[in-house]
């Protein structure tokens, strides 16, 4: 929040052109994994007209990207967690009729070969393979760790633990889960099935599908230390980044500006594909700058100085108007002499001339504005006041 008060979180807009997204459908279709299916609930029309526009795959070929709406097709009730989505939902699995079924979440950023995956998955023999990534131990207990022995079985599933285990090859670091899964299809619908029974159950894929089989001794680990995308720098090979909070987000875009990126958007070799805004290129006149700044299609920076900073599509900045260390969305209006710094606008923000916004925190909180970890996030559609 504020950036999901009336939109998904797959589907907020990230790196200019992007939504969320885009980063694991584009991994899926370029590992040549063409039947997807995005299983929505709430707040989904941005996400679900995003899909429908972007991702238009070739029929010819049988591929598609498709929405699917929560159906209430067990009873009169949404989803009650992720494995419960797809419990509702297997009528999908049933009429493609896959050997194996590939569950990824759709909000983080990172590139992934899964074919790679998969194959791993088969060569096991066994019935779930859990992605995990490596962490260092002393911050794993912020996520569900994976305690695997050298073979890659995994022994126990652990949710956010006060002693995190060490990995066999490396015991300062801990494997944590990154939400994308592989299973073999009829154990994973035994699972499902069983666990839909299950009065005492989350209903959730991490919390109680996999601990499930686990304990079955049919679950192992997949390193994504060990997956290899074309076109990755050394850098950016292992890059993953789960933009949960505020701060999160806007740490990813400023991995993205530097000379030498976090992430290279730019890897020809391995695309994140998406529906780009027909607009005219980005214009830069009266001497207006850009430096270590990500600037979309349809930008006209006049007179105007962008630093560190992502700017979205159609975004205009005035005469000497300065942006830092920000992120613009679509459509923002930057008035002359104004000043952006350490914020996340949201679409359709206008800031006028000579406010400043950022740079004063006590004075955004009066306005009404979320502050978290120094930065302020102005939501769509607002004219920042010049006062509270």
């Amino acid at each position: 929040m504020p950036l999901t008060a009336d939109r998904a979180k797959p589907a907020v807009p990230f790196g200019g052109t992007y939504r969320l997204i885009d980063f694991v459908l584009s991994n899926l279709v370029n590992s040549d994994l063409t039947k997807i299916c995005v299983l929505t609930q709430y707040k989904s029309h941005s996400l679900d007209r995003h899909v429908s526009v972007a991702w238009r795959m070739s029929t010819v070929l049988g591929s598609y990207v498709t929405s699917v709406p929560a159906q209430q097709r067990t009873g009169k009730w949404w989803y009650q967690g992720s494995a419960d989505a797809i419990y509702q939902s297997l009528n999908l699995v049933r009429d493609e009729d896959p050997d194996y079924v590939v569950v990824f979440g759709a909000d983080n950023i990172y590139r992934m070969d899964v074919e790679q995956m998969l194959m791993s998955h088969i060569d096991s023999g066994l019935d779930a393979t859990v992605a995990g990534i490596r962490v260092p131990r002393a911050t794993a207990s912020a996520f569900g760790i994976i305690a695997a022995g050298a073979n890659g079985k995994i022994d126990e599933f652990l949710e956010k633990p006060d002693d995190p285990p060490g990995l066999p090859d490396s015991p300062d670091e801990s494997f944590a889960s990154m939400g994308n899964y592989v299973f073999t299809r009829k154990a994973f619908v035994d699972a499902l099935v069983a666990d839909a029974n299950a009065e005492d159950s989350r209903h959730d894929l991490g919390g109680d599908i996999i601990p499930a089989l686990v304990k079955q001794g049919v679950a192992q680990v997949y390193d994504f230390a060990d997956n290899h995308v074309a076109g990755s720098t050394e850098k950016d090979q292992n890059y993953w980044r789960d933009v949960g909070t505020i701060t999160a987000y806007h740490a990813a875009h400023m991995d993205l500006i530097s000379v030498d990126p976090e992430f290279n958007l730019y890897n020809t070799k391995w695309p994140i594909w998406t529906s780009q805004v027909q607009s005219s290129g980005a214009k830069f006149v009266l001497r207006g700058t850009a430096e270590e700044s990500i600037v979309s299609s349809g930008c006209l920076i006049s007179g105007g100085d962008v630093e560190h900073s992502v700017l979205s599509p159609n975004v205009f900045v005035d005469k000497w108007a300065r942006i830092e260390h920000s992120v613009v969305l679509n459509n923002c209006q930057i008035g002359r002499s104004s000043k952006v710094e350490n914020c996340i606008l949201d679409k359709n923000v206008v800031v006028p001339d000579g406010v400043e916004i950022g740079v004063d925190k006590e004075l955004d909180a009066a306005r009404g504005y979320y502050i978290e970890n120094g930065l302020t996030v102005v939501p769509k559609n607002e004219v920042v006041p010049y006062a509270p």
